[in-house]
């Protein structure tokens, strides 16, 4: 058996989104990684098998994890496919299976990044179409194998995705509404907002429940992943079963129950409400997680709790709505009804900010799909 990169080294790559590198070096040691060094879009990290898996299986902020199969100049597509046609698949992949090909190029003498990950597929393909007659097949949904090309100023590297899919899809979705909001970016929120799953926390924006499920998630501390059928480490030569068992079964034995109204939210719009409800109860036992239906104005406060929620905004609804009046009025009911509080409240579209009418105790960059939003927090004595 070949010994690639990964093995030598221990270096693995967390792809992680680049606003919240702070954090996720924070939990990356926490979960077992070492030697951490940012750099553009993720953070390069030293494992062991048993913190990889355990990474895989904990995070809640990165999104996958490589593993680094070959590093090698690559001035044209010819020299890629004669590379990647040395590595011997049979170790990742039964010609019976399916992969998919992911690829990212820039400042190379490749130009798309569509046209490197088919020319790395093409190798695959042949590497088996030539040793045993037969071909495996693409699936960009569910694959087998994820396999992952970036060349960047021509230098290229072949990973195997051990996540196997991105993280972010943890399962408890099952019903959404219009722009829910990404997995990570919630409990990216709950992580700098420090909540330390005591005080109770409300959600008066809830939408599908995302941060609900992420706030039950840490509270209870059940692993991100449990509801995950499959991941890409399983693939690895040098896999573990006993090894990837036993730390399942550690990170599994810490979750605990949670007391009747620690998590809870509201919404307006009946859809969200049904919404919500569905995904909580995929992942939380019932109970655990209250949602009712309430228009925020309605309630009659919110007083010594922690506030986290991400209103609506233009971008998000599709349309261009000025906002300004409601984002006045939520400030007003910050200022009258949640006495003893503190908010952490995401703007979608930052120019909101100033219509709270609220002095921030601190803001923070946290860009949500391409939007450049900003989180914030509010004091309210």
């Amino acid at each position: 058996m070949t010994s690639y990169q990964y093995q030598k080294t221990k270096r693995y790559f967390a792809q992680v989104a680049d606003d919240i590198k702070d954090i996720a070096t924070g939990e990356l040691l926490s979960l077992g990684a070492q030697d951490i060094k940012p750099v553009y879009r993720g953070l390069y990290f030293t494992s062991d098998r048993k913190s990889l898996y355990r990474i895989n299986f904990c995070s809640v902020l990165v999104n996958r994890i490589l593993a680094p199969l070959i590093s090698f100049k690559c001035h044209s597509d010819k020299y890629l496919y004669q590379t990647a046609r040395k590595i011997e698949w049979q170790d990742f992949l039964d010609v019976s299976g399916t992969l998919a090909v992911f690829a990212s190029v820039s400042h190379s003498s490749i130009k798309h990044s569509k046209f490197a990950a088919l020319r790395l597929k093409d190798a695959i393909v042949d590497y088996f179409n030539d040793s045993t007659g037969q071909r495996p097949s693409v699936d960009t949904r569910n694959p087998d194998v994820w396999i992952n090309l970036h060349i960047e100023q021509n230098e290229a590297v072949i990973s195997i995705d051990t996540s196997g899919g991105s993280l972010h899809r943890r399962g408890y979705r099952q019903s959404s509404i219009q722009a829910p909001m990404m997995e990570t970016l919630a409990a990216a929120i709950l992580t700098y907002a420090q909540w330390d799953g005591k005080t109770s926390l409300y959600d008066p924006f809830c939408g599908s429940g995302t941060i609900l499920c992420e706030a039950y998630l840490a509270a209870s501390g059940t692993p991100a992943a449990i509801l995950r059928q499959k991941f890409g480490f399983s693939q690895l030569p040098d896999f573990d079963e006993k090894l990837w068992q036993k730390v399942k079964k550690e990170a599994t034995s810490n979750i605990k129950e949670i007391p009747e109204g620690l998590i809870m939210g509201s919404d307006k719009n009946n859809k969200a409400v049904r919404a919500a409800l569905q995904n909580s109860q995929h992942i939380a036992p019932q109970g655990a997680v209250t949602i009712k239906r309430d228009d925020i104005f309605d309630l009659k406060n919110l007083e010594n709790k922690i506030i986290v929620c991400n209103p609506p905004y233009g971008i998000r609804l599709n349309n261009k709505e000025d906002l300004s009046d409601f984002y006045k009025s939520l400030g007003d009911f910050f200022k009258q009804r949640c006495k003893g509080s503190t908010a952490y409240v995401y703007f979608g579209e930052r120019k909101y900010l100033k219509n709270i009418g609220l002095r921030t105790s601190w803001k923070k960059i946290l860009s949500n799909g391409g939007l450049d939003g900003r989180l914030a927090r509010f004091d309210l004595y």
